[in-house]
């Protein structure tokens, strides 16, 4: 495996300690994080928000990670698969419902969008929604929290 110096040198940028850091830490986990998930971690709390929020920008203008919506308005930002070519974004993504957690799903195929006559598309992002297994099984294995509905007799 390529390490984070290896593909900063190769992309052409300096390999500066906060760039090594994150890269590092976003290819270590695998799977999309926000702005704050990566602040909230232990590895770059010694980070500004500005000097994380400059090197994720940096990072996805050298094609070495790729950002996704997800439902919840929130940027996700996630290394780029190996071997892929720089794609931004232009793989499906799964967002769980109950714990927010995005994951991609590279290999699986995106939709075909034909654009306007004349047009052409940059890049396609597509997140599918629901529930992990983690989070399904215990929504199966919890009580339901509902007060039960009152039946008033009718006059």
């Amino acid at each position: 495996m390529t390490t984070a110096q290896d593909l900063l040198r190769d992309a052409g940028l300096r390999r500066t300690e906060a760039r090594i850091r994150v890269l590092g830490l976003v290819r270590d986990l695998g799977h999309p994080l926000t702005h704050a998930e990566l602040t909230a971690r232990e590895e770059l709390a010694d980070l500004d928000a500005i000097t994380l929020y400059r090197t994720l920008a940096t990072l996805e203008d050298a094609g070495l990670v790729h950002r996704v919506l997800g439902v919840d308005g929130a940027w996700r930002t996630c290394a780029q698969p190996e071997g892929s070519g720089g794609c931004p974004g232009n793989h499906a993504h799964f967002q769980c419902t109950g714990c927010g957690r995005m994951r991609c799903l590279v290999n699986q195929p995106m939709p075909r969008v034909v654009p306007p006559q004349g047009a052409t598309i940059q890049s396609r992002h597509f997140v599918a929604v629901g529930r992990c297994a983690a989070c399904a099984a215990l929504a199966d294995a919890a009580p339901l929290d509902v007060a039960p509905l009152e039946v008033k007799d009718r006059p």
